[in-house]
């Protein structure tokens, strides 16, 4: 790495440079900035503020991110789950929450924040800091899903509005919404189980037959 790089690759105000300074500068460090810049195009600056703020909760290496005033930020975010006074209670108990978790013994070497959370249950310390808990740790886990989802409906709506079904009404889009992103628990739904509770929906003049009844015939 201390050799010259050849001529031919770089060479600058007649002096040589290193292979060192051309592989990390001229190679590595234009790669890094190419995707550096895509994740800024693809993430807005609020999704980027959101998930910089919830890494802070990640208990790897003795949460070695964690950042009080980020989660205090995080927690501003969403007015209608902490209020203005409880900014300062949770900003309290954040502060003793990480020294009191770094001491436990019980809670050393946790990796995720999923076991973390079951780990505070079991330890009882969700009674001690339950703005920690049972609404900021409950929060920066239920985002990703809650995200993901709406992702995934939205993904759903070309395929269940077409444009032969451009006049469906909301509540009919929402049903098929339902089962189209949920298809695979509808799928272990027999076919007679749909038919039966169909007819049990109201009164009908004639009764449907059964599926393996109109096979047969």
């Amino acid at each position: 790495m201390d050799d010259d790089a050849p001529k031919r690759i770089s060479k600058r105000n007649g002096s040589n440079i290193k292979n060192y300074h051309h592989y990390r500068v001229e190679i590595f460090c234009q790669v890094v900035d190419l995707l550096t810049q895509e994740m800024e195009n693809r993430f807005s600056e609020a999704s980027t503020d959101l998930l910089s703020c919830m890494a802070c909760l990640d208990p790897k290496n003795d949460f070695a991110a964690f950042n009080v005033h980020k989660l205090v930020h995080l927690a501003t975010l969403y007015p209608k789950d902490f209020t203005s006074t409880q900014h300062t209670e949770l900003f309290k108990q954040l502060e003793t929450f990480v020294d009191v978790v770094r001491r436990d013994a019980r809670l050393n070497g946790i990796e995720d924040l999923a076991s973390l959370s079951q780990k505070i249950v079991e330890t009882k310390k969700d009674k001690v800091f339950p703005l920690v808990y049972y609404r900021l740790i409950e929060l920066v886990l239920i985002l990703p899903v809650a995200t993901a989802s709406v992702e995934r409906v939205f993904s759903a709506m070309k395929f269940v509005k077409t444009d032969l079904r451009n006049k469906m009404g909301d509540e009919w889009l929402n049903d098929s919404l339902v089962v189209y992103n949920e298809r695979s628990i509808f799928a272990s739904v027999s076919n007679e189980r749909i038919l039966k509770r169909f007819q049990d929906m109201d009164t009908r003049r004639n009764q449907l037959s059964r599926l393996t009844d109109a096979r047969a015939t």
